[in-house]
């Protein structure tokens, strides 16, 4: 693989960081951008019911204007067909489960992290969990192909700490799993070395973007997102959407889905107008 993860990371006040929406076309300086974004609180606000993550009509157009310039891919922890079928469109490259499945135009369907090895635990710990938090107020237990969200977004205070300690235990059951941590979830994931940056770079040699004139851009909200931000960092742009209290390793911020929309409709237009220079 050409590119490797950048062992010399940066981080950065978060509250601090410059707004992505000041100057688009300085922050791009000529090159052609390849998009690469996450879902839940970037393209949809993040809701309680992941099931109502809708994508409005406005994105989804937004996201095809932008796609017919440059390459997209939406990189999500949710399973790969579920963005795909939030998303809908044909035209973009979608990498579900954190990069383990990797789908996009012309026929193209990978699973590069080899994470098949890990569903029978997956399975085993999914029955555990299901059953040993049957009883709690709220719980959302969500098995994904390659992953499992523990959701308590929804959960009393009083029994967080119960259900966390539990999904705990259950990953120390099976070595094969680790855990994942995530906006009021707790993920079982593959124990294997692999991430949403590493999906990053997969593409990016798939898709021949190792080039002097391309500039990766990585637009997310979570801490799975820092991953993708760190290894994007000096080659790529990392963007922090929201409001976070840690540090990142993303350059800029945006504020909300709005901002998002905002950003990506005026990075079409950059795109156009360089286009006709």
């Amino acid at each position: 693989m050409k590119n490797q993860p950048n062992p010399d990371v940066q981080k950065h006040d978060a509250k601090s960081l410059p707004s992505a929406l000041t100057d688009i076309p300085k922050l791009i300086n000529g090159k052609k951008p390849a998009v690469f974004l996450d879902y839940d609180g970037c393209l949809s606000p993040i809701v309680k019911d992941p099931d109502k993550a809708v994508l409005t009509e406005e994105m989804r157009d937004t996201l095809r204007r932008l796609a017919d310039v440059c390459r997209v891919a939406v990189v999500s922890g949710r399973d790969r067909a579920n963005v795909e079928k939030l998303v809908q469109l044909d035209n973009l490259y979608y990498a579900g489960s954190h990069g383990f499945d990797i789908s996009g135009p012309n026929n193209m369907h990978t699973e590069p992290g080899g994470a098949k090895a890990a569903i029978p635990a997956l399975e085993e710990a999914n029955s555990t969990l299901d059953e040993r938090l049957k009883d709690v107020e709220g719980v959302l237990v969500e098995r994904k192909r390659y992953a499992i969200a523990v959701h308590y977004r929804n959960v009393p205070d009083n029994q967080v700490s119960h259900v966390l300690q539990v999904t705990e235990e259950v990953i120390a059951q099976h070595p094969e799993l680790k855990k994942g941590p995530g906006k009021k979830i707790m993920e079982l994931k593959p124990n294997l070395d692999w991430h949403k940056g590493k999906a990053v770079l997969w593409l990016m040699d798939e898709l021949d973007l190792n080039q002097p004139g391309i500039l990766p851009l990585y637009i997310g909200d979570d801490i799975t997102d820092e991953d993708a931000f760190a290894t994007l960092q000096g080659q790529g742009i990392g963007i922090m959407v929201g409001e976070h209290d840690e540090q990142t390793a993303a350059e800029y911020r945006l504020e909300d889905v709005e901002d998002v929309q905002a950003f990506l409709e005026t990075l079409t237009q950059t795109i156009k107008s360089q286009q006709h220079l």
